[in-house]
């Protein structure tokens, strides 16, 4: 027991005592979370303490300024909040815990733990916002990713350090994808770490992913931040930026990170809400052009290390509403990833799992990072399947000819072990060299 109180004292040993008065303000006004403070200066994304009319307190975060006031946002419930409540700063702004401590561990968006364990004790601090570096220090991608997902592996090949979306409409497939990944990934030692950002998803799917993956050899190369839909919009947000704060971290160590992020979307969400309470006007379909800058943001900071080696392979999964591949969030996200997988509806409808649309999906490094039979394989799959897909409305009605298309004909006579080669069981790891194998075989 005394073990466990060591580091904290020593900590504490450390720490200057500060004897100066402690400033704090008051609350003026309160609008659905959002609060007005008179009296406090402090920089924006500082945490702050508001007295609980139950006699505790709340955690806010500072977003911006008006008429020489303070606008904060609640992390929880407005419920017994009272006017000319006291509010004062605590901790350093702008930054977050980050550190070994959180290997294996679940937590919140303020990293606390929610996995029922011992409270994470860190004094490692990583910049919410990241550290910038020069565009020179991103260093190329050159070595292929593991997914263990035999469609992805052969048509769509990942790189180490390639940020990757999941695009879908709702119940598609994302949330299996994303699982088949993480546990491929797990599996043929692509990652050394795997951090999982859950972010305004069903708090189910939370108690399921920690069920599934915080076990064995594998929990403690693992780290869950999990904020379910329920919670406070800047919560959310700031959960997004602690996983990949704490990506960043281990990359800096020199380590080989998988970011899985889900969703990317309930993020913009997130940033749509803050713009909107902060009077920004609505431009992209609703969407403030800060809400989409964020997605930017957060993106740009995955990828490789020139400097340490270490690396952050993103996958983040992109909730396409109403199937509308022209949403902003999606196009958004599409026009600054380095690859994406679709998801499609009809596919999924037909049986096919997962319901990967190989004509839709891209990885831009592809090229780079396999060999000249490999890509010749892979292009020749996906003329067959789009021969096919293009025409199978007259193929199914029995309007099409044989021998009018050579192209097609072989594309009908291959159907079926097409559409076997996209389909793989959830629980089935296939690595690369097996994926790539049984592409050249069916194509020979």
């Amino acid at each position: 027991m005394l073990k466990l109180w060591e580091p904290i004292l020593a900590d504490l040993a450390a720490d200057p005592i500060d004897l100066s008065p402690r400033r704090f303000g008051l609350v003026t006004a309160c609008d659905g979370g959002l609060l007005e403070v008179s009296g406090l200066s402090v920089p924006v994304g500082a945490m702050c303490r508001v007295a609980h009319g139950g006699g505790q307190t709340l955690a806010a975060e500072v977003i911006g300024f008006r008429n020489g006031r303070t606008m904060m946002m609640l992390l929880g419930d407005t419920i017994l909040l009272r006017p000319g409540a006291r509010v004062w700063a605590e901790g350093r702004p702008g930054l977050l815990p980050v550190g070994a401590a959180f290997l294996g561990r679940a937590v919140d968006g303020e990293g606390h733990p929610i996995d029922g364990g011992l409270p994470i004790h860190t004094r490692t601090e990583w910049p919410a916002g990241g550290v910038r570096t020069s565009a020179l220090d991103r260093s190329p991608v050159r070595l292929r990713f593991d997914t263990g997902v035999r469609a992805l592996n052969a048509l769509t090949t990942f790189g180490v350090g390639q940020r990757i979306g999941v695009i879908a409409g709702s119940g598609v497939g994302k949330s299996v994808m994303i699982d088949m990944i993480a546990r491929g990934a797990a599996q043929t030692g692509g990652a050394d770490v795997v951090i999982v950002g859950l972010i305004g998803e069903r708090a189910r799917e939370v108690s399921d992913f920690v069920e599934r993956h915080m076990h064995a050899e594998k929990k403690e190369r693992t780290v869950v931040v999990a904020v379910p839909a329920d919670h406070a919009p800047n919560l959310r947000l700031r959960g997004a930026m602690l996983a990949t704060s704490m990506a960043e971290h281990f990359r800096a160590q020199g380590k080989r990170v998988l970011l899985i992020m889900d969703s990317l979307t309930r993020v913009a969400h997130a940033a749509r809400e803050i713009g909107l309470l902060l009077g920004e006007p609505g431009a992209a379909r609703g969407y403030p052009p800060s809400a989409l800058a964020t997605i930017t943001k957060l993106v740009e900071r995955a990828g490789n290390s020139a400097q340490t080696g270490g690396s952050v392979t993103g996958l983040y999964t992109v909730l396409a509403d109403g199937d509308n591949q022209d949403d902003p969030v999606v196009d958004t996200a599409r026009s600054i990833l380095d690859g994406h997988i679709v998801l499609s509806r009809e596919l999924a409808q037909r049986g096919q799992y997962p319901a990967v649309d190989i004509a839709a999906s891209l990885s831009r490094v592809m090229n780079d990072i396999v060999g000249a039979e490999h890509q010749r394989c892979a292009r020749a799959f996906r003329a067959l399947i789009a021969s096919y897909e293009t025409n199978r409305d007259l193929v199914l009605m029995g309007a099409y000819r044989a021998g009018a298309d050579p192209q097609l004909d072989r594309a009908i006579a291959m159907h079926d072990a097409l559409s076997g080669f996209l389909g793989q069981p959830a629980d089935e790891v296939v690595d690369l060299a097996e994926s790539a194998a049984e592409l050249t075989q069916l194509l020979a």
